[in-house]
């Protein structure tokens, strides 16, 4: 799961990295009235989606009064933003922050990461920080973190020498990494990101930007986390399937599947590209799914418009053929079937389940093996 800049900034000051004053604004009134209680004579717009390189496309703007924080607040808001990561599809803009600017001063990148290799979790540094440094892998450095300890002074402190920094600005470096290592800890993150870390000419590290992620499975135990969530910036398509339990990833192509087990997803998802398909989703409905469950997959399938056809794949363990059977008719009966739909069951109730299919009266097309489904689904584009 990602987070705003905004709400990234307000968990690190919780545990101690300085961030710039600053509020979020989701109108140009808004923006201007957080800019008047800033005060201050510069400030900065900085549109809030979930993904880097704001600045190069346009994102992040420099103020020299209320009324130009307006313009630029409105300019943003509602619109498409088109960056680096986004894709040529982009990402809407519903929320900007309003920070007071600050003068220049030398940027570094940081960085907090679990290496699965080492199973360990790894602080990189790099002095340059700012936007040049997804090209700039020259004079990146790191350090591996016991879990069983944490972070030690003395590495936040040799990072912060390794950047080429003076003992007065080390100590505010070391202390800025220790407690974005453990909010990293803490909250059950898979990365933060500060990018750059400005030291002022005052000798103050001040996190220009951040960048947080966590582990969606242990939301659970941070539902303050939980409720930063931001469905506009996600899939719709992922948002809904939340909603109902679903594993679902949207996908770019036209074939939608339906299938238990994230092994057996992948494994259907594979044979439809060698049968020269396109998938349009990974979907796994678990073990031990109801007719209900079953029903909810497959209306979240028949909303996407760029399906053409549907594959349905389960291989009945804990599941059972007749439910998954039910849940099919349940669902086409209430949302109608407009694509061609190709079923393949095996395991607990396959008799019972192929009686369910034939009996309904809907046109499904029934497989015993799983690459004649995959290979019939193809076919029906045709």
């Amino acid at each position: 799961m990602d987070i705003h800049e905004h709400q990234a900034k307000d968990l690190l000051r919780d545990f101690g990295v300085p961030v710039p004053n600053g509020a979020v604004a989701f109108t140009r009134g808004q923006a201007i009235e957080v800019a008047q209680e800033l005060g201050g004579e510069r400030w900065a717009v900085k549109a809030q989606i979930h993904a880097g390189a704001r600045g190069k496309a346009g994102g992040i703007k420099l103020c020299d009064s209320t009324e130009e924080v307006g313009v630029a607040a409105d300019a943003l808001l509602g619109s498409n933003l088109v960056t680096l990561q986004t894709g040529p599809a982009g990402k809407k803009v519903s929320r900007v922050l309003i920070e007071q600017a600050q003068p220049s001063g030398a940027e570094f990148y940081i960085g907090i990461i679990l290496d699965r290799a080492l199973e360990r979790i790894c602080v990189i540094g790099s002095a340059a920080g700012g936007t040049e440094v997804e090209s700039n892998t020259q004079g990146v450095i790191m350090e591996t973190v016991d879990p069983a300890v944490g972070i030690m002074s003395f590495q936040a402190n040799r990072l912060g020498f390794r950047l080429g920094l003076e003992p007065p600005v080390v100590r505010q470096v070391a202390r800025a990494i220790t407690g974005a290592y453990r909010a990293f800890r803490d909250l059950d993150a898979t990365l933060v990101e500060i990018n750059p870390l400005m030291v002022t000419a005052e000798a103050k590290a001040l996190a220009l930007d951040a960048k947080m992620s966590f582990d969606n499975n242990a939301l659970f135990r941070h539902p303050q986390i939980n409720k930063l969530t931001d469905v506009t910036q996600g899939d719709p398509r992922e948002a809904q399937a939340a909603q109902h339990g679903l594993s679902y990833i949207g996908l770019d192509g036209n074939i939608g599947c339906i299938v238990n087990g994230a092994g057996l997803a992948m494994a259907t998802m594979d044979l439809i590209k060698n049968a020269g398909g396109e998938p349009a989703n990974f979907l796994d409905i678990g073990g031990g799914a109801s007719p209900e469950r079953v029903a909810n997959a497959f209306r979240l399938i028949v909303s996407d418009t760029q399906v053409r056809a549907i594959l349905v794949n389960i291989f009945a363990g804990i599941n059972r053929c007749d439910w998954v059977a039910s849940g099919i008719v349940q669902a086409v009966k209430e949302v109608g079937l407009a694509v061609p739909l190709v079923v393949r069951l095996a395991g607990t109730n396959l008799a019972e389940g192929l009686r369910i299919l034939r009996e309904s009266g809907l046109p499904i097309k029934s497989c015993e093996d799983l690459s004649e489904a995959a290979e019939e689904a193809v076919k029906t584009l045709s």
